[in-house]
């Protein structure tokens, strides 16, 4: 940009800089560049800070508004957010590397700053000093996006947090950039942000943080499931579900079971899947292993390699003949009904009888990079009456697995998993008799869930009626 003098402006260089990665051409991240980009203002970060601590925010926890008269704006504010736990032995290497990089106060360590309490009260300090006139504080909370460091629950457990944003009526909602030191990677692969991190190049931190603030915007759509069960059974609930108490139960529609009079309910939001069954089954004893000897899963590929072999297990490949075939397919137990795109009408769809697991997929990822769904002929789609799937279209793609020989080829896509429905709105009805418990999962955080025999249990899933945004992440 050239300025009224005929003197190139402040932006030429950083305009030149994104019109060649625009154009595909692969240059160097200058780390000065990169934090005169992305660095808020000190005042600014002690004033979040203390916010957060206080959990208040007001006027008087910065500095006096003539020091920011004199206060160049950051052009590309950016908050990283990283969770030590994830990534083995790299996650408190990355948060030194990224302090270096952009100063201490914008990396939080998720293991001592809840993101809640950002969201509640840092970016209520920036917006209340925006009201009293600080422009710096104003242009910084616009343009501010997060970046988090972690696995897929940890990037759902910011969407989280950030959609109250919307909830509140406090836009803009920052948008989410990741690096991916999960297992999985499924919300990382999905927005171009790869399947992990290649810790030997420490450029490539300098590059992420760039395509973190210059990226484009996408939109994901998230998903809300309510739980309703007889009241009387004790919960363990993962921490991606909350305790709602008594709720009302939608009895619109075909249902079969009993509706119990006195129900406890909870809830939470999803962004890739929820499932119930075997796959479920396996992730929950998975994870109990985990926790129990820790010791044993120190990285991705130890967890996948733990977790192949509790797959093997639980009969998830080899059911015991002796075994009651009762117990073996979903159709003993569940009812699924759909709502369709543009409709407000419960219908009824068959569970395929031999069928162990069914998933509700979101995004075209699952189980660390795999694409269960397919991808699907026109003629195909035309014939089942589905469209191509895309993760903003307010649809889930619902599909199921039979035994693990028959899941084993669908992850390596050898076949396509068994086509069921695509909905914009589920209920699950889930019916005790022989079955005591169903074993459910969203995101990977998988629980038990207890069944009556008198009574049917329902799990509702619709969308959020607002989108996440998340940067994309597949640039040059």
């Amino acid at each position: 940009m050239i300025g009224a003098t005929g003197v190139p402006g402040p932006s030429s260089r950083t305009s030149l800089f994104d019109s060649l990665s625009q154009c595909g051409i692969s240059i160097g991240v200058n780390k000065e560049d990169l934090r005169r980009r992305v660095m808020i203002p000190n005042r600014l970060c002690t004033a979040m800070r203390e916010a957060m601590r206080l959990k208040e925010a007001t006027v008087d926890m910065a500095e006096p508004s003539y020091v920011a008269e004199e206060e160049e704006p950051p052009e590309n504010p950016l908050v990283v957010f990283v969770n030590c736990k994830s990534g083995g032995r790299h996650g408190p290497i990355l948060k030194g590397r990224l302090q270096e990089l952009i100063g201490e106060s914008q990396v939080l360590d998720l293991s001592l700053v809840n993101p809640s309490d950002f969201v509640q009260y840092g970016l209520a300090c920036l917006e209340v000093l925006a009201q009293s006139g600080d422009s710096c504080a104003r242009i910084t909370r616009k343009n501010l996006r997060i970046m988090v460091a972690g696995g897929d629950g940890t990037v759902g457990w910011l969407l989280g947090c950030l959609g109250e944003l919307k909830v509140q009526n406090r836009e803009p909602v920052p948008p989410i950039s990741i690096i991916p030191l999960g297992t999985g990677n499924d919300l990382s692969r999905s927005f171009g942000w790869g399947s992990s991190f290649p810790f030997a190049w420490r450029h490539a931190i300098k590059r992420s943080l760039y395509k973190a603030v210059t990226g484009s915007i996408c939109h994901l759509d998230s998903w809300k499931v309510t739980v309703a069960m007889p009241a009387g059974e004790e919960m363990n609930l993962p921490h991606n579900l909350l305790e709602l108490g008594e709720c009302t139960i939608d009895q619109e529609g075909d249902i079969e079971g009993e509706v119990p009079e006195k129900t406890f309910c909870f809830e939470g939001v999803f962004y890739n899947y929820i499932s119930i069954g075997m796959d479920a089954q396996v992730a929950y004893g998975f994870h109990n292993l985990r926790d129990e000897k820790p010791y044993l899963a120190h990285g991705p590929i130890a967890n996948k390699l733990i977790y192949a072999g509790y797959t093997c297990s639980q009969g998830w490949f080899f059911t015991p003949c002796i075994s009651d075939p009762s117990l073996r397919g979903l159709t003993n137990i569940l009812r699924i009904s759909i709502k369709k795109i543009n409709s407000n009408e419960w219908e009824q769809i068959p569970v395929p009888p031999s069928v162990r697991a069914i998933v509700a997929l979101n995004l075209h990822n699952y189980g660390s990079g795999r694409h269960p769904w397919g991808n699907l002929k026109p003629e195909y789609l035309e014939k089942r009456g589905f469209v191509e799937a895309q993760v903003d279209d307010g649809l889930l793609e619902i599909f199921g697995l039979k035994q693990g020989w028959h899941a084993s080829l669908v992850m390596v896509e050898l076949i396509s998993a068994k086509h069921i429905a695509q909905a914009a709105a589920i209920r699950f009805e889930i019916r005790g008799g022989q079955w005591k418990d169903a074993y459910m999962q969203t995101d990977g955080e998988p629980w038990k869930q207890p069944l009556s025999s008198e009574y049917s249990t329902f799990v509702e899933i619709k969308r959020v009626p607002f989108q996440s945004l998340i940067v994309n992440g597949d640039v040059n």
